[in-house]
Formats: structure tokens, sequence, C-alpha cells
């Protein structure tokens, strides 16, 4: 199995850019689409898994990564977001896969737009989340978005800095360097996560996979094994995980995926 190597392309919505990684081969398309404080790019060591049985799009979903700011992050943006990727590059029906935030947008994708939609992997991503007095995110409020230099800004972000490290790139023209995202615009963006969103779980009859960390900080073990006992043709895999399921178990995160790809 070669190195996948991705071409980072773009278009452009609303005058707004959104960056996608394209892992390239002849394999049958699969995107991907990550959560809170990641990026497309951390979907490479699945492309690699996979192989050249699946071509892997990854986006930088909207105020992430590469991809510009929005106004908003409410659900109906992040969706239009994905039609308009799928559009542009001719796609549909493909399998989706999402962790947590990319995971709520992928199964209300395929609620609302089935036909864009073949088969579900769901990362760990819950469905029902009550809002807190206090977000679990709440310490991106102290958080800078730049600095002069990728030290200065790994400094103040202080213990977080290590997990937000491999997304801090340089800003244009070499002027400082900024986080992948806004803390400011994730705090929002998080905010829109909160509620009921079983309607739009059981809102599509592709075939599913629900992909849980046994020690989840988001997804409790009850609602997963209620997530699959309610949904129709919703496979279930438990691994031995926190909510990072794909960056704490990758093996088995690959595993499961791989399997209920090969089962489609």
């Amino acid at each position: 199995m070669s190195t996948k190597t991705p071409i980072r392309s773009e278009l452009t919505i609303d005058g707004r850019r959104l960056s996608y990684l394209d892992f390239g081969g002849a394999g049958r398309p699969l995107v991907a689409l990550h959560g809170h404080l990641s990026e497309g790019a951390s979907f490479a060591h699945l492309a690699e898994a996979l192989g050249d049985e699946w071509r892997v799009i990854a986006p930088d979903q909207r105020g992430h990564g590469d991809s510009d700011r929005a106004d908003g992050y409410e659900r109906a943006g992040y969706l239009a977001d994905l039609v308009a990727l799928l559009e542009h590059l001719n796609l549909g029906p493909v399998p989706v896969i999402g962790h947590s935030l990319g995971g709520i947008n992928a199964y209300h994708l395929a609620a609302a737009r089935p036909e864009l939609v073949s088969a579900l992997v769901n990362v760990d991503a819950p469905v029902d989340l009550p809002h807190r007095e206090v977000s679990p995110l709440a310490f991106l409020a102290a958080l800078p978005y730049t600095a002069p230099t990728r030290e200065e800004l790994l400094a103040a972000c202080g213990p977080v800095g290590p997990m937000l490290a491999p997304g801090m790139r340089p800003l244009p023209g070499g002027e400082g360097w900024r986080l992948s995202s806004h803390p400011l615009d994730t705090l929002d963006s998080e905010e829109h996560v909160h509620g009921d969103h079983w309607k739009r779980w059981l809102g599509s009859d592709c075939p599913a996979l629900l992909v849980h960390g046994r020690d989840s900080q988001a997804l409790p073990g009850a609602q997963a094994a209620a997530m699959v006992e309610r949904r129709p043709g919703t496979a279930l895999v438990i691994l031995d995980t926190d909510h990072f399921v794909q960056l704490r178990d990758p093996a088995g995160f690959e595993a499961a995926v791989r399997t209920f790809l090969a089962g489609l």
C-alpha cells in the first residue's frame, strides 16, 4: 500500500473559501468530517489504512483549518457547505464518516438529503446533548487566536497547547501564527450542537455504524445503545477509548470502518 499524498483544493461559497483534502485513488469516494478543534487532515491515517479501495475526501469545515471563518455556525450552514462540496465534485450518494461535530453534521445530512448519503459512520456523536451552564469548551474563551511566533502561541495555550499544536499554521505574509480555528467561533459552533437530535438520527434509513468510545466524555453508553436499538440497520462497535476514538485507538477505529465499508 503506497503512501497517499493529499491534494488540497477549494471552492468558493458566497465569497467564502471552503478548503478540502482529496487523498486520491481510483477507489470509491468517501467523505470524512472532523470534529471541533480539528480539520480534514485528521483523517490522513484512515485514508492510508483504507488503501486504494476508497478515495477519502476530507473538508475543513467552515471556520476550521484552511477554510474561511463564517458568519454563523448553525446546522443549516454546515449542511449547505457539504451539499455545495458534493455538487462541486459531482458526488453522491457516498458514505459519510463524521466524528463529534462531524458526526452530527453527517446524520443531519443523511436525513435532509438522503440521495447524497449511501451509508453513515457516526464516530461518537451523540443525539441528545443537554445544554450546560458551563460549556466543556469554556476554556477556549481565554485563548488567543494569533501570536507573533508558533512558540508564543503554544505557550499561550497552556495545558491544551499540545492538543492544538498540530493545527497551528503561519499567517499570510509571515505576520505570525494562528490556531486552526478561532476560539470564539468554536464556542459558537459548540453551542449549536446542543439539543435533541433524535429526529434527524432516525430520519434516514441507509446502513450505519456507530463507533463508540467506552469512556466517552460526550456520548453516554446507555444513549449509544439506544441509538442502535432505535435505528434499524445500525451496527455498534465499542472501543476502549474516550471521545477521541480515532486518535486513541486508530487501529481499532480503522478496522471497524474497513469492515463496515466492506459489507456495503
